[in-house]
């Protein structure tokens, strides 16, 4: 699903929960090395408005890391209790965040605040990567290494 706001009469658009969220969140060096964080304030701002707008059902239908390739996103969806998210399942992520600070988050609905909570933040990608990135481990130790070096001088004599 594609998601938009119009901040200052510039329309963003975001064409995925994994997109909005990348760019909602504050920058980071790694997020702009990996092409993935907000190219502006405003266009943060503008997924930042738009994840507020975003019903809190939405992270159950788009999943931001693939389920076949992530526990965490099997542990949340494979445990997922659809009656106990019924009650909230109507908010939108900045309503949430208004009823977790008001004085009627209590007892039994900070339990269930407290689920939602964790499964939203258990759904962020810990590592966002630019889709398609490979990780290239260095090269191995050889014998120009300064420590291969200081083995050879340490070494006795044969």
């Amino acid at each position: 699903m594609a998601y938009s706001h119009t901040v200052g009469g510039e329309r963003f658009h975001f064409p995925s929960l994994a997109r909005l969220l990348a760019k909602a969140t504050p920058a980071r060096s790694g997020d702009e090395l990996a092409g993935i964080a907000a190219e502006s304030a405003r266009e943060r701002i503008a997924a930042q408005m738009a994840l507020a707008d975003l019903p809190i059902k939405e992270f159950l239908s788009e999943a931001v890391v693939a389920y076949e390739s992530d526990e965490v996103t099997r542990l949340i969806q494979d445990s997922h209790d659809a009656e106990a998210f019924a009650a909230i399942s109507h908010l939108t992520v900045g309503e949430l965040r208004d009823f977790l600070l008001s004085d009627e988050a209590t007892g039994e609905a900070l339990d269930l605040a407290a689920y939602v909570v964790e499964a939203l933040a258990l759904a962020l990608d810990p590592f966002p990567r630019k889709p398609g990135a490979v990780f290239v481990s260095p090269a191995p130790v050889g014998e120009t290494s300064p420590f291969a070096a200081l083995a050879r001088l340490t070494r006795p004599p044969s």
